[in-house]
């Protein structure tokens, strides 16, 4: 009896997956240049000033609470910028990835 328990003991191991992990290798940031675009902190009016008429004028979405602030788009070949009331707050790059963040985290150990 102890021997058949031992036995099929052994075979429910083997039949067991054994843990396999995936090493994620991350390509490096491509050194792609923003200094073109609106910066965050910018007035509407500094961009319109800087950068010209856009191509489209969002209508704002929100607004309606001190905590959902206005948040307004306008459309540039090639890019969007992003307004809370009228200050930039961000520029979005048409078919660009976002950038990473923390990519040290997720190197394996050597």
């Amino acid at each position: 009896m102890h021997k058949t328990f031992l036995l099929a003991a052994a075979v429910g191991l083997a039949l067991i997956p054994v843990a396999h992990a995936d090493v994620l290798d991350m390509p490096e940031p491509e050194a792609a240049s923003t200094a073109h675009l609106p910066q965050r902190g910018l007035s509407q009016a500094n961009v319109l000033h800087a950068y010209g008429e856009p191509l489209t004028r969002h209508e704002p979405a929100g607004g309606g609470s001190p905590r959902q602030p206005p948040i307004t788009r306008w459309d540039y070949a090639g890019y969007s910028v992003f307004f809370e009331n009228n200050i930039v707050i961000d520029v979005v790059v048409k078919d660009a990835p976002a950038p990473l963040h923390n990519v040290d985290e997720l190197k394996s150990e050597p």
